[in-house]
């Protein structure tokens, strides 16, 4: 559904308990599509304990940083830059609180109230902020280049000239 307004560029990724089953992977895929989210990039990744360390710095220090470190070394993990009029604000929601235990009271139809174990293991991960989705979206795409996706690719993919590879996880542009 073609809109006006520019969209924003975002980092999602779906953590090791989710990654470590196909069907899960495919039923959170699909709900992101079908909230009109688009898929810009994805691959699966293995980060090691310093890359996770590295990716979570803004949190050392704090009580749950070491078993969050741990949990996203655990396993293969899927980033996605997901593309949206009002990304940040649409996946945030989507995903639901923090707290698996909360979302499962406050919202029980988010990715983190129905697929959600703990807090740490609760799922999925989004970025908080555009300027943050900058930097997550570098840390794990640093070939892409976000000002030339900005000014080529984005009108294209927000006029609609994209359609599902549900095999690769992503939108492709008609021109691909």
């Amino acid at each position: 559904m073609p809109c006006s307004a520019r969209l924003q560029l975002i980092l999602a990724f779906l953590k090791p308990d989710i990654c470590q089953h196909k069907t899960l992977v495919q039923e959170v895929t699909s709900r992101i599509v079908s909230n009109r989210f688009y898929v810009v990039r994805s691959k699966i990744v293995q980060l090691t304990r310093s890359q996770a360390e590295e990716f979570y710095f803004a949190h050392r220090g704090r009580f749950f940083f070491t078993r969050l470190v741990g949990m996203i070394s655990s396993g293969p993990i899927i980033p996605l830059i997901l593309a949206r009029h009002n990304a940040v604000q649409q996946w945030r929601d989507m995903m639901g609180p923090t707290k698996t235990f909360r979302a499962k009271v406050v919202s029980p139809h988010t990715i983190r109230s129905q697929f959600g174990l703990t807090d740490t293991r609760n799922a999925v991960h989004g970025s908080d902020s555009i300027d943050s989705a900058r930097c997550e979206i570098s840390f794990f795409f640093p070939e892409f280049d976000f000002d030339k996706w900005m000014n080529v690719d984005e009108e294209k993919l927000r006029f609609g000239a994209a359609r599902w590879d549900g095999e690769r996880c992503i939108h492709r542009l008609q021109c691909d």
